[in-house]
């Protein structure tokens, strides 16, 4: 009973090769230079990290079962990387939980905005973008073109990639 504890979860390989993907994808250069213009500071890292993170969340919660477990599994193991992201800048073990909670309120909101705007026109997307991810420095047009790219190809994902660990994107 005691040893369930320290079993890995189900999926744990998966969830671990998804974020992986989305770690090699947000860390493309090509994102923090024109046309694309998210800044290179620990903000702007963060806001393509959620915005990546969102498509491949959003995806996998449409799926049928495992997709949704999927998703929360990888959901949880972005906000460990992140914790331990902030404990290694030497953010205080009192300062962490804070920060966390105002990480996690972004990570939702912005996952929140992106879907709204992905439900409307390029406008509309590009206007969220330019708010959160360029902080307000561009148009975001280029982005929003790239998202929308993006969304398309992950719903067009089979499943069973999701399953052992894929998650396809597009070159910026």
């Amino acid at each position: 009973m005691i040893f369930g504890l320290f079993r890995k979860p189900p999926h744990a390989a998966e969830v671990a090769r998804l974020y992986g993907a989305i770690m090699a994808q947000w860390r493309e250069v090509a994102f923090y230079q024109p046309p694309y213009g998210a800044p290179d500071t620990l903000e702007g890292r963060f806001e393509m990290l959620t915005l990546h993170a969102g498509l491949v969340l959003r995806r996998l919660g449409e799926l049928p079962a495992p997709g949704p477990e999927l998703a929360q599994q990888l959901s949880n193991s972005i906000f460990a990387h992140l914790d331990d992201a902030l404990r290694e800048i030497g953010i205080s073990d009192v300062g962490v939980p804070k920060k966390m909670k105002k990480l996690a309120g972004a990570f939702m909101g912005r996952g929140v905005a992106y879907a709204n705007a992905l439900q409307q026109d390029e406008a509309a997307l590009a206007a969220a973008l330019s708010r959160n991810v360029l902080a307000g420095t561009g148009d975001g047009l280029a982005l929003a073109h790239y998202v929308r790219t993006a969304r398309a190809l992950l719903e067009s994902a089979p499943p069973e990639g999701f399953l052992r660990g894929e998650a396809a994107f597009p070159a910026p």
